[in-house]
């Protein structure tokens, strides 16, 4: 091979690496933006802001008790900012709380009246309907079962006739998902 196809070679070699660099670091900062996805990008964000809740993702369950009864909940990085967020059902009516993820207290209660989140409601809410235990106890349960996790969301769903709990658990960098029987 002669120099020059050598360092022609390593031009185009140099500038695809940095082209890559670039696409990594754009992708990085965009999983800050917005976790709407729920895909794993998102997940490490949460992971990351996971860190500096001092509050627990059944505390966060138990405070929003006071606008209904809690169908799912988790955290989330949603336009940039971490939060724990639950979905309620009271009277019929849907709700999303946000926790403050510091104090445990109530930060802000929104309608759910329609789109997506309002499927999801009632989905989870026809879920819980079935559930003989809380959404909280589901989430102790599975974390009783794995040892130095943290909860980061539960969202309960039909099996089977039955209601199951998905519990997503995050120890160090490590993810799982226990599904967790409501009974």
């Amino acid at each position: 091979m002669t120099r020059r196809r050598i360092i022609i070679g390593a031009i185009i070699g140099a500038a695809v690496l940095g082209v890559g660099a670039l696409v990594g670091i754009a992708d990085h900062y965009a999983i800050l933006k917005d976790d709407d996805d729920d895909d794993d990008d998102g997940r490490d964000a949460v992971a990351r802001g996971s860190r500096f809740a001092k509050v627990s993702l059944q505390q966060g369950l138990i405070a929003s008790e006071k606008e209904g009864q809690p169908i799912s909940g988790k955290f989330e990085v949603d336009r940039g900012k971490f939060q724990l967020s639950v979905y309620t059902s009271k009277e019929g009516k849907f709700s999303e709380v946000l926790v403050d993820y510091s104090t445990g207290q109530i930060a802000k209660v929104e309608p759910i009246t329609k789109g997506e989140d309002l499927a999801a409601a009632q989905s989870q809410s026809a879920a819980m309907a079935k559930a003989k235990i809380s959404l909280r106890e589901a989430v102790e349960k599975a974390l009783a079962e794995a040892a130095g996790f943290r909860a980061l969301g539960a969202v309960p769903n039909v099996k089977d006739g039955r209601a199951v709990a998905s519990v997503l658990l995050l120890k160090g960098e490590d993810f799982k998902i226990v599904n967790q029987a409501m009974e």
